[in-house]
């Protein structure tokens, strides 16, 4: 049970969310970055259809171009998935828009082009990787993109700011914490989970399943935030995904 001092201001700082918002992420699985591996790219459209294909929900992540749009990439610089150098916040749309993932003919997919892929089918996490000069720019081009989507959609970050922007400025979209326990151990460590929970202000939970069983996730999994986990791959964390979570961030060993 949480103790007294935490469990009050969880509950007014970060109130449950009602049901109805969340009730598309429980017992779900979410391919991580798409279903990729077997010759799939991370957050391509390939993987993205694949993870379709099994009717499955996607988990994408979205960085910002120079100019403000969303494209949906993972890393801050192009090396590890592009033969471009450099950072994709250093160019502008029309240049992302002309880089290959590597050993594909994809390019760097816009978010809005992903979200008219998707089409609704399936229910899509949305993580933005937002460094604290950019929450306000990120945030708000991804809630552009998202105008007229039909369909389940989250967004999520590690970035506390993430959740207040969303909480602030766009409400009715169903807005996640992702939280690592890693360097943030005991005492000093509970604090910043408490001081991030209280200002993002979450409908939901992504939680390291390294760290699980957490004492933390578990406290605000039983007031109502559903815990969904990351990366599962494998038996073992698929075992206490399915004991300690509401649903799996998955992702399948590529053995080709």
């Amino acid at each position: 049970m949480p103790s007294l001092p935490s469990a009050l201001p969880d509950g007014l700082l970060a109130p449950p969310p009602a049901e109805r918002r969340i009730a598309f992420l429980r017992g779900r699985r979410f391919a991580h970055r798409g279903l990729h591996g077997h010759g799939r790219i991370e957050n391509s459209r390939a993987a993205f259809l694949a993870a379709i294909e099994r009717n499955d929900g996607i988990e994408c992540d979205v960085q910002m171009s120079q100019d403000g749009t969303a494209f949906v990439f993972h890393d801050a610089s192009l090396e590890r998935l592009t033969d471009e150098q450099g950072t994709l916040a250093s160019l502008g749309a029309g240049a992302i828009g002309r880089v290959t993932l590597r050993g594909t003919d994809e390019t760097i997919p816009r978010l809005e082009e992903i979200l008219a892929l998707v089409g609704g089918r399936v229910p899509l996490l949305i993580e933005v990787k937002a460094p604290e000069a950019l929450v306000g720019r990120l945030c708000l081009a991804v809630r552009r993109a998202l105008e007229g989507h039909r369909g389940d959609v989250a967004v999520m970050s590690f970035n506390p700011e993430v959740g207040r922007w969303f909480a602030d400025h766009a409400p009715r979209i169903t807005r996640g914490l992702v939280i690592t326990e890693e360097h943030a151990r005991g005492i000093s460590g509970r604090a910043k989970r408490h001081l991030a929970l209280w200002r993002a202000r979450p409908d939901f939970l992504a939680y390291d399943v390294r760290d699980l069983p957490s004492r933390f996730a578990a406290v605000q999994r039983k007031r109502g935030l559903p815990v969904l986990t990351w990366t599962v791959r494998g038996a073992d964390a698929e075992a206490v995904a399915a004991m300690h979570a509401d649903a799996p961030i998955y992702e399948v060993e590529d053995d080709s």
